[in-house]
Parts: C-alpha cells; sequence; structure tokens
C-alpha cells in the first residue's frame, strides 16, 4: 500500500508541474537521511537547519506521503520514505554524474566537433592547416567537416559552427569576427601578354575581369590604396562565387581575378600567376565563426579562439 502511496503521490506531484526545485528537494532529503540529522544534514549542505526542515516537509506535502519520523533527539524513515530514499538515491547519483559528464564537456575540450566551412581554396589551403594544427593541441577532439557553400541550418542538422566569408551576421545566430580576407588582382602572364597590363584601376574597363560574387554587386569594382577609393565597372566572359575558381579560371588565362593574397603564393611563386595593380586592392571581406547560440562547450569555443587568433596574427 505504501508502494502504491508513494508513487500515486509522485504522479500527482509530477503533474501539478514538478520542476528543478523539487529535484534539489529529493538531493537535500538524501542528503538528510545519509546524515540521520538535520543539523548535520544542513552543516553539511551549508544551508540553515529550519530551512531544510522547511524543504523537507515542501516536499512530504507534495508527495503527500509522510516520509520521516522526527523526534527530538533523531529521525527515523518511515516505510514509504525507505522506498523513496532508495529510489531517490539512484536519481540523485545519475543527475551528479550527468552534472559532472557536463561540467566535463564545457571545461575540458574534447568530443565530435562538425564543422561546416566554405568549398574553396580557402576552406583546403588556409583553413586546412589551421584545422590540422589545433587537433595536434586537442587530441580529444575528432572532426566532422562539411565543405559547401550551402547555408547550413546549425540546429536541425547539428552543425557546431559554420565558417563562412562575406556573409553578413544572420540576427537569428551568434557570429564572431575571425579576421578578413584581402583581395588582390592577378592574371597569368600569358593573358597580360596578350591583352597588355594595366598600369590604372580605369584600365580595366578594356579587360576581361572574373566577376566574384554574382549579380549586380560584382559588375562593379571598388578598388583601394591608402586613402584613395576609385570605383570601375568590369566585365567579362565568367561571373562565380568561389574564390578558388577565379584562382584557377585566372591561371588559365581567360581574365584578370581578384583573390586572396595568401591563396595565390604557390601560383606567384611558379609563375601561374601575376599580380596586377599591385598597389591596389578590393576592400577586405570578412570570416565569421556562426554558432546557434553564445553558450557553447569547450570544443566549440576553443576551436573559435583558436581561429580568432590565428586570423589576429594573419592581419598584422
Amino acid at each position: 500500500m505504501d508502494n502504491i502511496r508513494i508513487w500515486n503521490g509522485l504522479f500527482h506531484w509530477l503533474d501539478s508541474g514538478g520542476d528543478m526545485e523539487h529535484l534539489r528537494d529529493m538531493a537535500l532529503f538524501v542528503g538528510v537521511v545519509n546524515a540521520m540529522s538535520f543539523s548535520g544534514a544542513a552543516e553539511s549542505l551549508g544551508m540553515p537547519k529550519s530551512s531544510l526542515s522547511r524543504r523537507i516537509a515542501g516536499l512530504e506535502a507534495a508527495i503527500r506521503v509522510r516520509l520521516l519520523n522526527r523526534t527530538t533527539r533523531r529521525i527515523e524513515l518511515t516505510e514509504a520514505g525507505a522506498i523513496y530514499f532508495a529510489r531517490c538515491t539512484d536519481i540523485v547519483e545519475a543527475a551528479g554524474v550527468a552534472h559532472e559528464q557536463l561540467r566535463e564537456l564545457v571545461e575540458s575540450p574534447r568530443g565530435l566537433l562538425r564543422v561546416s566551412m566554405v568549398a574553396d581554396d580557402l576552406g583546403t589551403i588556409e583553413l586546412a592547416p589551421l584545422v590540422a594544427a589545433f587537433a595536434r593541441r586537442h587530441p580529444g577532439i575528432t572532426f566532422e567537416i562539411d565543405l559547401s557553400p550551402r547555408r547550413v541550418d546549425l540546429l536541425s542538422e547539428r552543425f557546431d559552427v559554420a565558417i563562412r566569408v562575406g556573409e553578413q551576421p544572420d540576427s537569428s545566430l551568434t557570429a564572431r569576427r575571425l579576421t578578413t580576407v584581402q583581395p588582390y588582382l592577378y592574371a597569368a602572364p600569358a593573358y597580360l601578354g596578350g591583352r597588355g597590363t594595366p598600369a590604372h584601376p580605369s584600365d580595366l574597363a578594356g579587360h576581361d575581369c572574373i566577376r566574384l560574387p554574382l549579380g549586380a554587386s560584382g559588375g562593379r569594382w571598388t578598388l583601394l590604396r591608402g586613402g584613395e577609393a576609385i570605383e570601375i565597372a568590369v566585365g567579362g566572359t565568367f561571373a562565380l562565387n568561389n574564390m578558388g575558381m577565379v584562382k584557377r579560371l585566372a591561371a588559365l588565362g581567360v581574365g584578370i581575378g581578384a583573390v586572396d593574397e595568401i591563396m595565390v603564393r604557390d601560383d606567384i611563386a611558379s609563375g601561374r600567376l601575376a599580380p596586377v595593380l599591385p598597389d591596389w586592392s578590393l576592400p577586405p571581406i570578412p570570416v565569421y565563426a556562426f554558432t546557434a547560440s553564445r553558450l557553447l562547450p569547450a570544443k566549440t569555443r576553443a576551436f573559435i579562439d583558436f581561429l580568432a587568433e590565428r586570423g589576429r596574427k594573419r592581419a598584422a
């Protein structure tokens, strides 16, 4: 009969809105029984004896079962209290284990990190060495990396972070600016030999320009030199949305492309590409890390902090 009374009381408690306070009361009840004293339990729990007594009385009222018989000298478990204590001990211990595992997850970078990155040379040339360096620093982290230009849904697709270039922060997501990509102009020596090398930004109007980004905004380039800015209407055969493809097409001699300077170092060294108007650049393009929340596990926070740190060094 006591078993039935306990669980009927517990079901009533849950139906009436049992919450984290009630779960905390379970832990207090376990503490009192383990100490077999309100005074001893109150001291170990760091709370007034009167407050502890009220909480246990409130728990008994909530589940409609008397758990403890109190005398001036000691307390004793009722039959119902003994059954309830056995159940509560398992729950409190499981909650403690879960809390400790969660604390370790939050404080210690480890586990699977799911990352969405841009699918071009920025991801494979620039970000790959950073990911490798981060993995060596944190051997407890494993990776799943999706290289895609699409906007992933961080929540439904369960990505921890998305790294994107040039996108404006979405108000529904948390964005952290990591660094900037600085595009300069490059072309194949064969193209420049046949079409001539521009001496001034205005000369670009007579050249095939590989336009990035797509759309109307790619049809006008703003070139910067110190405090000077010149806007030029440009045209050409190709318009696209992938800087790696811009670099490849430029190396094939189809036009002049705007590419981040770090991405073309090997091409410059090998002679596949040559700088065009080296004193001029296009506006810097921001690189963001997007997350679904500001509250991040240690693995995600450490990864973003690492990229931001390297981004600052890159820009220096």
